[in-house]
């Protein structure tokens, strides 16, 4: 990929540079009419000063192409190196509220949400998601965490499942896995899907487990689920797997965490196993049907969220990949990669703790990035 710097306009959300790029593509890559992007600079706007954003954990494009933005206010570490911002005081940074909402040009419409605002508030907060009345639902991937559900405004309306124990500090790895239970109790929800026309909510249950659970939305009774290859939630070993080598087999199992779960137009169901390095893709009873190994040399965790392109047939998956820190876009059809956009690096369209994106009705992709990244950048469909 090259890059091609069109111009170098003002500063940007981290260090105050910002500019605007255009992501070319190979020629391989064009030959098969892959979408290309640029970065838009300006977006989000300005926010109330020493506003400092966290770890982005979670992003959402509703119906009204309004992007939610879930970040950690508790990842603020005031010792950080702020020297390009100002000397490091108790006045330089402030945590935003944990749930952000901006309309497509970048303004910031609300906020809301702060640790412990509500009974049940996530340890780590880590998905977030709108449904068609517009409630907004924020999970967590802690032990003892699961999701909660909002008005837009913030309002609490109602927990959703049992919480189960919860773990001391961030430490999950006290916690054993229990792939087989399945009452009404929730141990971390790493990512959700709702489909609300037949009252299911998807599950990707894998930073405690690694399976994916379908419950009913109305009740939160369990209906089913399966691990990888569609396996029986009998089959699913309760040991973690250790972390996968660069190269290795694609294991039988899921490997922590299944970090998401889409749904397509089509009623197909689409898994990341991020630990495994690959898509899987299943019927909505749990059938597999195919899988996409991602940036398979990599290592462990290349797969962090999937958004389908606008198009009617959904042509293209867009794959954020933390291990490579780019943006992958695959054929839908066969998981070819037909292009990319970004590479490692701090600078604008450059990302470091690529964690999640997002896709509105027009195209443009939104990115959110945790360790040391911690910004969200927005990149528009050159047409």
């Amino acid at each position: 990929m090259r890059i091609s710097k069109t111009c170098i306009k003002a500063l940007t959300l981290a260090f105050g540079l910002c500019c605007t790029f255009t992501l070319i593509i190979s020629p391989a890559a064009r030959a098969q009419n892959a979408p290309r992007y640029k970065l838009d600079g300006d977006w989000p706007k300005m926010l109330p000063i020493n506003w400092t954003i966290q770890a982005v954990t979670g992003m959402f494009a509703d119906k009204n192409d309004h992007i939610w933005v879930l970040n950690r206010p508790r990842d603020l570490d005031k010792t950080e190196n702020f020297a390009m911002l100002t000397p490091p005081t108790a006045e330089c940074c402030v945590p935003p509220p944990a749930v952000l909402e901006f309309d497509i040009e970048g303004n910031l419409l609300k906020s809301w949400g702060v640790p412990a605002s509500v009974p049940g508030w996530p340890g780590s907060e880590h998905t977030i998601f709108t449904d068609k009345e517009g409630n907004v639902w924020i999970g967590g991937a802690k032990a003892g965490d699961t999701l909660l559900k909002f008005t837009p405004d913030g309002k609490f309306i109602s927990e959703f499942g049992h919480r189960g124990p919860a773990s001391a500090g961030d430490d999950n790895s006290q916690q054993k896995q229990d792939n087989q239970q399945t009452t009404l109790l929730l141990r971390g929800v790493a990512a959700a899907e709702l489909d609300q026309d037949v009252h299911e909510l998807y599950i990707a249950d894998g930073y405690l487990n690694k399976r994916l659970i379908v419950l009913d939305s109305e009740t939160g009774a369990f209906k089913r689920g399966w691990g990888a290859y569609g396996i029986s939630l009998s089959e699913i070993d309760n040991e973690p797997l250790p972390p996968r080598a660069p190269g290795a087999p694609l294991a039988k199992q899921f490997r922590e965490p299944v970090h998401c779960v889409r749904i397509s137009h089509d009623g197909l169901v689409y898994v990341c196993d991020r630990g495994g390095d690959r898509i899987q893709v299943f019927t909505k009873q749990g059938k597999f049907l195919k899988e996409f190994p991602v940036a398979n040399n990599s290592g462990s965790g290349t797969v962090g969220s999937i958004s389908f392109s606008p198009d009617p047939q959904q042509k293209y998956i867009y794959v954020p990949d933390m291990m490579d820190s780019v943006v992958w876009i695959l054929n839908r059809s066969d998981g070819a990669v037909a292009g990319r956009i970004g590479h490692s690096g701090h600078g604008p369209g450059q990302f470091h703790g690529l964690h999640v994106a997002t896709m509105d009705s027009q195209g443009n992709l939104y990115t959110g990035e945790v360790t040391t990244g911690k910004r969200i950048q927005k990149f528009v469909p050159i047409k």
